[in-house]
């Protein structure tokens, strides 16, 4: 990481902490590890967001329904989809600093080191011996490229590298009245397993005919024993995700259709394209038959923000067999023409986004330290270009001074709006220092009530991006700040 974009980055998280975006939790108490709460603006992005997806996902598709399952499932579930045995982390201890690292993080690391080095071979060289190692399921592997690449704990700066071992990641706990007769339960580490063990429940009481998905946006939770870059990897995190139920053999074109679709998503926010890319996975897990992350470019590199997974039929037939229950769909249409009747265990493709890491894309994209100085005197302001749509704060309403009837008037104008829009009211300081401080948490309008107002019925409002103010009619700003921040904008 370059000194300007790590520069960028801790900027960024202090400027979410100082804002009211994102607070470390229980600080007064030195803090907890991984573990991060969302301050006063930080809810309301993250709730904007959580309204984009919802709407693009379940509001703008008639096949499309939504449910929240619980936290807390039945312990054969986690057996069922493999997490008990199979949900591990390659760790790696160093025997000087006593730290322990995910050994694949270490490699992935080397690798985009020689990247940024220019060493282009050697990084084709440690990718291509990093995905055999992988396929290969070996561990030694791993070690073995990590002292051959003579990569370093980054505290002691040893190479001093223990064996690489398998540390499962679901938290544990007890359900029941009593200690000794209570049972053993997860919580959840993924919350698509919520979505299929109810899928038999939506199908039926939606009367939902192939292909149809199911959408879900919820907490999980993982014992990450590397967290690391902020907000990045948690313990405790949000997923949103939909499973899109498909006949078998025409899961490859739904496939594509939501790869292409999911990152239209992300686009329709005015994200630069060239922050984007697809990876496909080269080592797919057990339950897939094609899997394809869109990672952004953070700036630490680029990172995971969304998987499209083609499941296959794992999940479900692994909930059949199990629980005992039949999986099977009836489908008439394939009896039409003279075919026969069809039954089938349907296929998945599943879409699947961290909330949260979108949260940091977001604040990171939107965030900008401008200039605006002149010969005449130095000035800069730090302002989010947050989409109208995901800004916390739709708009301000100032009174110029708080004397002369301008508070009444402004709170007048407020009550007339805030029904439709979350607003902030603010009358204390100058003009231009209200300004800035709307500008740091992204709030695109800022509406001025002065003494031609109580004249004429007109406001100032002055527009976030380009600081352009314009006078326009009191009775008329639901419609203009309605427009400007519709969901229209981005859902069409």
């Amino acid at each position: 990481m370059s000194k300007t974009t790590d520069e960028q980055f801790k900027n960024v998280v202090a400027h979410a902490k100082e804002y009211g975006f994102v607070f470390p939790s229980s600080e007064i108490y030195d803090g907890l590890s991984a573990v991060y709460d969302y301050g006063q603006n930080g809810a309301e992005l993250k709730n904007n967001l959580k309204t984009y997806w919802w709407k693009a996902m379940v509001q703008m598709n008639e096949n499309i329904v939504g449910i929240d399952s619980a936290i807390f499932m039945h312990p054969k579930i986690w057996e069922a989809s493999g997490h008990v045995g199979g949900f591990n982390d390659p760790m790696i201890d160093n025997k000087d600093s006593k730290k322990r690292y995910r050994a694949d993080q270490l490699i992935e690391d080397q690798i985009s080191a020689y990247d940024k080095e220019g060493l282009t071979d050697q990084a084709e060289a440690l990718q291509a011996a990093f995905d055999k190692a992988l396929n290969s399921d070996n561990l030694g592997s791993l070690r073995e490229l990590i002292l051959a690449h003579d990569i370093k704990d980054p505290i002691s700066g040893t190479a001093n590298w223990t064996e690489v071992r398998q540390f499962n990641l679901m938290f544990s706990t007890q359900m029941g009245a009593m200690a000794e007769n209570a049972d053993l339960v997860y919580l959840r580490p993924e919350t698509a397993q919520g979505i299929f063990v109810n899928y038999l429940n939506v199908q039926k009481s939606g009367r939902m005919k192939i292909p149809f998905g199911i959408a879900q946006i919820g907490k999980a939770f993982r014992n990450e024993v590397i967290a690391r870059q902020f907000i990045i990897r948690m313990r405790e995190f949000e997923q949103m995700e939909m499973q899109f139920f498909v006949r078998p053999g025409t899961e490859m074109q739904w496939y594509e259709h939501w790869k292409q679709l999911r990152l239209n998503w992300h686009l329709a926010l005015g994200t630069d394209a060239a922050k984007y890319r697809y990876h496909d996975h080269t080592k797919l897990a057990h339950y897939a038959n094609a899997a394809v992350d869109i990672e952004y470019d953070f700036p630490f590199g680029f990172k995971e923000v969304e998987g499209i997974h083609s499941r296959t039929d794992f999940d479900l037939s692994q909930h059949q067999k199990h629980s005992g229950k039949k999986m099977q769909y009836f489908d008439p249409e394939l009896g039409e023409d003279g075919k026969p009747y069809g039954n089938y265990i349907p296929y998945v493709i599943e879409t699947s986004i961290g909330l949260d890491r979108m949260f940091l894309l977001t604040l990171i994209n939107a965030y900008e330290e401008e200039d605006l100085s002149t010969a005449e005197k130095q000035d800069s302001r730090t302002v989010l270009r947050l989409h109208p749509c995901l800004a916390p704060v739709k708009a301000a309403i100032f009174p110029l001074t708080k004397k002369d009837g301008l508070p009444e008037k402004a709170r007048e104008i407020m009550a007339n709006l805030k029904t439709e829009f979350n607003l902030q009211y603010e009358e204390k300081d100058a003009i231009g220092k209200r300004y800035r401080r709307q500008d740091a948490i992204g709030t695109p309008f800022c509406i001025t009530v002065d003494h031609q107002t109580l004249e004429d019925n007109t406001v100032t409002i002055r527009h976030r991006d380009t600081m352009a103010q314009e006078r326009v009619p009191a009775d008329q700003l639901d419609r203009i700040i309605g427009d400007l921040v519709s969901w229209n904008n981005v859902l069409r």
